[in-house]
């Protein structure tokens, strides 16, 4: 479905990611891992076009998207839950989750997708009418994945969906990541809590600055000693 092929992307004079090969297939949960400064967050901006390649190309269903703008990437089927959750915070739950539709003419749809997320994360439902600024964190980063879901994407991608959240409130996120796989989105998920990552996710890539270093199944990163001591506190 997705595939970076040789993509190395600059800041300027930096180089924040060199020669990242990736793929991900239809239906899977691949999860990118690393320190802070990896260029985790750098791959999904360079994949949603914010960000342009310095060299190399993104593909989305056999289509060179390198170029693309954003907008209509969002239109073409990959949606982004950004890291900071950057919901809009003095509109409501309600009409946040409206912005992540906006492409959307079909009210009939844009009101089935509402009561998805509303199901999906029933603490939503309750703050309906409830400005997004004032939710806890946990409350905004379901909303973040709540209105990423609106433009039904076929490609969800996720930057640190539980960064800063309790464990409780972090099992309830993962908890929708595998709902959303089960019914069919495909996911990109980039996490520091690589012990959640690799539990919920079917591969796995490594970056260290900016360069893959490890791929391969989730089990068998999660069992590697090298991970383990890097990545898993074990």
């Amino acid at each position: 479905m997705l595939s970076l092929e040789n993509v190395s992307v600059n800041y300027g004079a930096i180089e924040a990611l060199t020669g990242v090969s990736l793929h991900v297939e239809q239906g899977e949960v691949v999860t990118l891992i690393g320190a802070n400064g990896a260029g985790k967050t750098t791959t999904l901006r360079t994949i949603t076009g914010l960000l342009q390649p310095r060299q190399g190309r993104v593909v989305f269903e056999g289509e060179d998207i390198s170029a693309k703008p954003t907008h209509k990437l969002v239109a073409r089927g990959i949606s982004m839950s950004p890291e900071g959750r950057g919901v809009f915070a003095n509109l409501s739950v309600r009409e946040n989750l409206q912005m992540g539709a906006y492409l959307k003419k079909n009210k009939a749809d844009i009101a089935a997708d509402m009561e998805r997320a509303f199901r999906m994360f029933p603490r939503l439902k309750e703050r309906e009418a409830q400005k997004a600024g004032t939710l806890s964190g946990g409350e905004q980063q379901m909303l973040a994945m709540g209105r990423a879901l609106m433009s039904r994407p076929r490609l969800l991608l996720l930057d640190e969906p539980s960064l800063g959240l309790a464990p409780l409130v972090v099992h309830t996120i993962f908890e929708a990541i595998d709902e959303i796989k089960s019914e069919g989105t495909t996911i990109l998920l980039v996490e520091q809590n690589a012990h959640a990552a690799l539990g919920h996710s079917d591969r796995a890539y490594v970056l260290e600055t900016g360069r893959i270093v490890m791929e391969g199944p989730s089990k068998d990163l999660a069992n590697d000693p090298r991970i383990k001591e890097a990545y898993l506190g074990e």
